[in-house]
Order: C-alpha cells, then sequence, then structure tokens
C-alpha cells in the first residue's frame, strides 16, 4: 500500500492523504467484464420463467384456429376466449369455492399463528419448548403420509364434500408458527412490561401491540398462505367430490382431460393467474418491509 500526503499552503498539521490500493482497478476492471455477461445470464433465466406464463395469456388471447404447437404469433387478439370461460357456470364456482377456501384459510392461520407465536415468544409455562418442538416435528412428515387418515376422519364426521371438511384440515400451520415466534421474539420486552404496568390484559396486549408490530410479517405470511391454498390441488380433489364443490385447480385438471379447445384452458389459467397477481401487487410493500425489518435486525 503506498500512502501519499500532501499539506495545503497555509495550513500547518493538516493534510489531505491518498491512499492508492494497488490492483484496485484491476479488480474494477474486471467487474466491469464481468457486468454484462451477469446481465445476460439474468435475461436468459428471466426469459425461461417468465416466457411459459407470456405463451400461456397469448394463448389465451389467440383466435379460434390459432395454431399452438409450434407455437407461433397470432395475426390478431381476441377476448372472446376469456368471455366463454368467465360465462361458464362451472368456472364461475370453481372461482368462488377457491376464494373462499383461500381467504378463510388465511384469516384463520394468521390469527391462530398469531396467537400461537405470541404464547411460545413471550410467555412462560411447563412444557413449552417441548411443545414447540414437537408441533414443528410435523414438518418432517409428508403430506402424503396423512392425507387417507385425515380423510378417513374427515368422511366419519360427514366432512367430504362440505366448506368445512375442505378448510379445517388445513388450518394447523406449524411453518406460520414458528415464523410469527420468531419474529415477536425480536420484538423489545419493554414494550410488554410496559402494558402491564399500564393494566393492559393479555388480549388488549395482542390485540393493541402485537398484531400491529406484526403487520409486515403478517402480511407476508398471507402472502403465502393464499398461494398455497389457491394452488393446492390434492387435498380439494380428495375431498371435493362433486362438481359444485370442487376449487380452480381442480376444475382445470378436469377440462384438460375432455374435449376443450387450448385456447380455452389457457384462457381459463391465465384468468387463475389473476387473483395472485392482485394479492401479490396489493400487499408488496408489506413485503419489502418485512424483509428490511428482519435484514436491520440481523
Amino acid at each position: 500500500m503506498t500512502v501519499e500526503a500532501s499539506t495545503a499552503p497555509g495550513e500547518a498539521g493538516t493534510g489531505a492523504t491518498t491512499t492508492h490500493v494497488p490492483g484496485s482497478a484491476g479488480v474494477s476492471r474486471r467487474r466491469t467484464h464481468r457486468q454484462p455477461w451477469a446481465i445476460a445470464l439474468l435475461v436468459v433465466a428471466s426469459l425461461f420463467t417468465v416466457g411459459p406464463f407470456l405463451a400461456v395469456f397469448i394463448l389465451a388471447l389467440s383466435p379460434a384456429g390459432a395454431p399452438t404447437i409450434p407455437f407461433q404469433w397470432p395475426e390478431a387478439l381476441t377476448l372472446d376466449n376469456v368471455s366463454r370461460v368467465l360465462g361458464a357456470r362451472s368456472f364461475v364456482r370453481w372461482t368462488l369455492n377457491s376464494f373462499v377456501y383461500s381467504v378463510v384459510s388465511v384469516v384463520v392461520i394468521l390469527l391462530t399463528a398469531a396467537m400461537a407465536g405470541y404464547a411460545f415468544a413471550k410467555k412462560r409455562f411447563p412444557g413449552r419448548d417441548v411443545l414447540l418442538w414437537s408441533f414443528l416435528a410435523t414438518l418432517m412428515v409428508p403430506v402424503q403420509a396423512t392425507i387417507i387418515p385425515m380423510f378417513v376422519l374427515v368422511a366419519g364426521l360427514d366432512g367430504v364434500d362440505t366448506f368445512w371438511g375442505l378448510i379445517v384440515p388445513t388450518l394447523a400451520n406449524s411453518q406460520a408458527v414458528f415464523l410469527m415466534r420468531q419474529f415477536i421474539r425480536g420484538l423489545p420486552d419493554e414494550l410488554f412490561d410496559a402494558a402491564r404496568i399500564d393494566g393492559a390484559g393479555e388480549w388488549t396486549t395482542f390485540w393493541r401491540i402485537v398484531l400491529p408490530l406484526t403487520r409486515p410479517v403478517l402480511a407476508t405470511l398471507g402472502i403465502f398462505v393464499f398461494l398455497w391454498h389457491w394452488n393446492d390441488f390434492l387435498w380439494p380433489l380428495i375431498i371435493a367430490q362433486s362438481d359444485e364443490m370442487r376449487t380452480l385447480t381442480v376444475g382445470l385438471s378436469t377440462l384438460s382431460a375432455e374435449n376443450v379447445a387450448v385456447a380455452d384452458l389457457m384462457a381459463a389459467a391465465a384468468v387463475s393467474v389473476v387473483p395472485c397477481l392482485l394479492v401479490f401487487a396489493f400487499l408488496q410493500r408489506y413485503l419489502v418491509n418485512s424483509i428490511a425489518s428482519t435484514g436491520i435486525k440481523g
């Protein structure tokens, strides 16, 4: 390392120090040379990711009889396929079932996960750690291993082809509890001590302190839970045995087995993606705030 010090005229004892690090210019040039390759790699990866979605939307807007394989850009775009899909009674019913399944699950899971996370993070009671790690151990059990016992239990309670049979078995979410517990652990204990001094009870503390402070992680978790349930296929396929109770994912799979035009299938698939995009766009700022706050804590 070479250090050169120079003192400006008229200023005694002060000077400007210049530091030259050998090889720094070469490192900067190498990074500049690598940047176009990195950008090109990211562009190619994004094309592989976004390409199928673009193909779905273009095929959904293609007129009847347009070539699909090999894929070609249609001469004209039309909304006839989308209008035909939205006018189908079964599709509307499947979409409503998916909304009920997803929204109810999101509300209940967020509320119960926040309560459980608060208890595991800030409360002391016998067997707390054993109960927590036993609950988390269920993550190692494959979902497929519990499908048959869960179906037998729900069927014995006459829950087949009902909303409660579709929703209730999916509400125990250990991942959500763990995420909420980890976030609430980072909240300062002084807030809860001050609430107790002011005479706040447990419910008041939970509603006025815990929920407002956990809004970013609740929004992030809400996005994930909504996507999990909106795209869920296996459990709705087993428990919803009539056309009236099918969710959108199960309904689309039945359409693919019938003699339905490819453009109509792509239109139905494109419409099914729109709610997920809207949920992510609406809650995106909370997701960014959650990531930022997590990075600051770390």
